[in-house]
């Protein structure tokens, strides 16, 4: 796959394509994306998705607050995985904003990236207003000589496959619920940070993580089984979400990871944690001790799951 971020890039060349900010590239995702690659290889024209770099509601209106499954790094990474030929990122701006479907689809989608073939999710829509949907894209398509066609919803099991389920998921803890929709156990990355060195008193030293990407979602509080990803090894690792109200910590949430069988000074060092299992949910103990206690019996679970 070849990323673009210059339409000159593309010189011209015709496409089929799809559109939209794919947030999280899961199994719906996935199954559009297959289904685009398909189609483009019956015209025998390249495929591509077209995306954004930022959130659009987040350059409309400044106040708002994204949660998001992917940064934009590793929404590209995912991307790279599949089979398109492109991807092509179109920065989101207010003036594109403006655009009416129509407008976009003469102006954007034939005039600057020459698509022959537009497929549109069952649900998606776009345009300024959003108040039209798949027939008049397919009557605009063919006043500017676009082939428009719609794919079909896709479901896992009992659950429908949407981004917007998926962060339902990770809030509530369903840690494997999520992965098997995003076919990947979620991730989080940062970087380590100075802490109160409570753990290593109680025999459980943790590294304490600071987010590099503030919009990502954060799981449920509680206890999770993770794998931890430091300096290229992976290790097991025991992730705390919490206030850690035995400490009376205040309201601050912290992320931190206890990492089995592990010695050495890795302050300000990168690290990633990828959801497996949701241990318990938060505590309040009567003492130091009964929370060591807990935090044995939490770390035999975690090598149970790992």
């Amino acid at each position: 796959m070849k990323l673009i971020t210059d339409i000159a890039e593309l010189k011209n060349e015709i496409l089929a394509a799809t559109i939209g900010f794919f947030d999280g590239v899961h199994l719906g995702h996935r199954y559009l994306i297959n289904d685009l690659i398909s189609i483009a290889r019956q015209r025998g024209i390249p495929s591509a998705v077209i995306t954004f770099p930022e959130h659009p509601r987040a350059v409309l209106h400044a106040e708002y607050q994204p949660k998001l499954l992917n940064s934009y790094e590793e929404k590209v990474s995912l991307l790279e995985k599949t089979e398109l030929d492109y991807c092509i990122i179109l920065p989101f701006t207010p003036e594109l904003s403006h655009l009416s479907a129509e407008q976009f689809i003469k102006e954007i989608l034939v005039g600057e990236l020459h698509l022959k073939t537009l497929l549109v999710g069952y649900d998606h829509r776009f345009g300024h207003d959003r108040t039209e949907g798949y027939d008049a894209y397919v009557n605009y398509g063919k006043q500017y000589g676009l082939e428009v066609l719609q794919s079909t919803p896709y479901a896992e099991g009992r659950l429908a496959v949407s981004s917007s389920e998926i962060r339902r998921l990770l809030v509530a803890g369903e840690v494997e619920d999520a992965a098997r929709l995003l076919t990947y156990p979620y991730l989080l990355k940062g970087r380590i940070a100075d802490g109160h060195k409570i753990g290593r008193t109680l025999g459980f030293p943790t590294a304490n993580i600071q987010l590099s990407e503030p919009y990502k979602i954060i799981p449920a509080i509680g206890v999770y089984a993770v794998w931890v990803y430091l300096e290229e090894k992976r290790y097991k690792g025991m992730l705390y979400i919490g206030d850690r109200p035995t400490l009376n910590n205040g309201d601050d949430i912290t992320l931190e990871v206890h990492i089995l069988d592990f010695s050495g000074d890795i302050y300000n060092n990168e690290i990633s944690v990828s959801f497996v299992h949701y241990v318990r949910g938060d505590i309040k103990f009567d003492s130091l001790e009964a929370l060591s206690k807990q935090l044995e019996n939490d770390r035999e679970t975690v090598r149970k799951y790992l």
